[in-house]
């Protein structure tokens, strides 16, 4: 009874805090603007651009057509949609092109009676020659900017790729630049002082999700086609389900996070992936298999998988959190549709379980990335490093700054930093959330073994408008939970809602067993579609 009180507290407080804030942040801001609103993204026009990485890599190695006529073809593209999107902070156009030539004329050999044997020799070698990808800010990629979102870090530049982007490049793909994203990578949507707001391609005037949204706003606008995000409590997979595009997050450890920002401290390593972002699900395996590099062999990605021989389960909800908002009837009918698909289709059957723990989901996720390392350091504070490289922030004064447009951070960002002194006094204990957590590990892990995957919502609802999870900062559970259970998994788009918004489902699968989500991911696309073009939603 005691718990249930201070978390009643705990949600008043945070109401009464937010709504001020919130009502605030309305007066204070200026409008959308009425071109803005009116604006509408342009479709594809170019059929180049509706081709997956896969095939399109596999069209330039065979010389249908060149890497200069993709890259220049998503460039254009960019340069269409990018000043509606704000989702492309930093481009690489010149270089990019250089890349793609030089790709050429490693490919424009003589042809002859060798060609089918040095095709497949340079596919296993260079599979992505000559792709387009895109690349979120806070991975380092040289000659590109290392902000994170910082107005402080404004002018720091990355002298070298990190692990993840440079065995991209080795596989062949030329980056295009780098992508939006919030202040320090800690919320979902993707907006700071330095690059501003990023818009989703479905409706401007909505967020795309983050933290990364600039990755995901862009390839579903199709100005990429694949592109790599990091997800510590669904970064990856909330921009890509409120964007229609699939996202991946990996079992923690199989992709290395060096030289990504911001660097983990206290156990944020053992939750941290990072991870892929694909507009089609056939690229989602081959990219994890070239992040992965030396690690690759920790997965089964070469095991052929018989969706037949599955356990399939749903989860319908998170068993009713109060901190957390309660998923929409869309949502909720359209994950009931995949299941009545998957035993029409495959003929299985689809068990629906709940698990009364997952009511704790944003409280488990919170106490684990606050619990300190191995030698008993703390995770850094969350105003030590806003304030770098000087002193931490001064939250009331820079709320003060922040009414008279003089604070160098977001609302969001500071409402984070207030929250977590409001909330401190009432959250539950420690003691408890370990048990609850560990709990909920084991009867997952004995669920799925080595051949069951779970469905669950991606979000309580779609995209929300611009500010709006300023009301709602703890809807983030639905992903985060499985970011410290240390599970895979994968974001899958299915369609478009009543507004036109995209609706998508997270299919779940046991730690080392990548494979099966990422073939659900393959039939789900056939059975629903995948994603589609903003510019001609309907």
């Amino acid at each position: 009874m005691a718990r249930s009180i201070s978390e009643r507290v705990q949600v008043w407080l945070f109401k009464a805090v937010t709504g001020v804030l919130f009502v605030l942040f309305r007066l204070l801001s200026p409008r959308r603007s009425a071109l803005l609103s009116r604006n509408k993204l342009p479709p594809v026009g170019n059929p180049a651009l509706l081709r997956s990485a896969t095939q399109l890599a596999k069209k330039i190695r065979r010389k249908e057509v060149s890497s200069v006529e993709a890259v220049q073809a998503y460039i254009d593209r960019i340069q269409e949609v990018n000043p509606l999107l704000n989702a492309l902070v930093k481009d690489r156009f010149d270089a990019a092109l250089q890349e793609a030539a030089q790709a050429d004329r490693l490919i424009n050999g003589k042809p002859g009676e060798q060609e089918e044997e040095e095709e497949a020799a340079l596919e296993e070698r260079l599979p992505l020659l000559g792709v387009p990808l895109s690349v979120k800010e806070s991975f380092a990629l040289q000659g590109m900017p290392l902000s994170i979102g910082l107005v402080s870090r404004k002018g720091i530049v990355s002298t070298a790729d990190c692990p993840a982007v440079a065995l991209l490049r080795r596989a062949g793909a030329i980056p295009l630049g780098v992508t939006n994203l919030p202040v320090l990578c800690m919320w979902f949507e993707s907006h700071n002082r330095l690059y501003g707001v990023t818009n989703n391609p479905y409706d401007l005037g909505r967020t795309p999700g983050g933290s990364s949204g600039g990755e995901a706003s862009l390839i579903a606008a199709a100005g990429s086609v694949v592109g790599v995000g990091s997800d510590i409590g669904g970064s990856i997979r909330m921009p890509s389900f409120f964007n229609g595009i699939f996202g991946h997050k990996p079992t923690p450890g199989v992709v290395s996070l060096d030289d990504t920002y911001p660097r983990c401290t206290g156990r944020e390593m053992e939750y941290n992936s990072i991870g892929p972002l694909c507009r089609y699900a056939e690229d989602l395996l081959p990219m994890l298999r070239i992040m992965a590099g030396p690690n690759v062999g920790m997965l089964s990605l070469n095991t052929k998988v018989d969706l037949q021989k599955l356990r399939f389960f749903t989860v319908p909800h998170n068993s009713g959190c109060i901190m957390m908002s309660p998923v929409s009837k869309e949502l909720f009918d359209v994950q009931k549709k995949v299941v009545e698909r998957l035993e029409a289709d495959l003929g299985v059957e689809v068990r629906e379980v709940r698990f009364p723990e997952l009511r704790y989901s944003f409280q488990i996720w919170d106490t684990y990335m606050g619990l300190p390392d191995k030698e008993g350091k703390p995770p850094r504070a969350f105003t030590e490093l806003l304030g770098e490289p000087g002193r931490p922030v001064r939250p009331l004064w820079e709320l003060l700054k922040w009414t008279v447009g003089k604070s160098q951070h977001t609302m969001a960002a500071l409402v984070l930093v207030l929250l977590s002194y409001v909330c401190r006094p009432f959250k539950p204990s420690s003691d408890f959330i370990q048990r609850e957590k560990e709990k909920l590990q084991r009867e997952l892990e004995e669920l799925l073994g080595a051949d069951g995957v779970f469905l669950y919502p991606s979000h309580p609802r779609v995209a929300p408008e611009h500010h709006h999870p300023l009301f709602r900062p703890f809807d983030f559970g639905y992903t985060g939970i499985f970011n410290i259970l240390g599970l895979p998994v994968t974001q899958c788009p299915l369609g478009l809602g009543e507004e036109g918004l995209p609706l998508g489902v997270q299919v779940v699968a046991g730690k080392m067993q990548d494979h099966l989500s990422l073939e659900v991911a393959l039939y789900l696309e056939k059975t629903f579609g995948g994603w589609r073009d903003p510019g001609t939603k309907k």
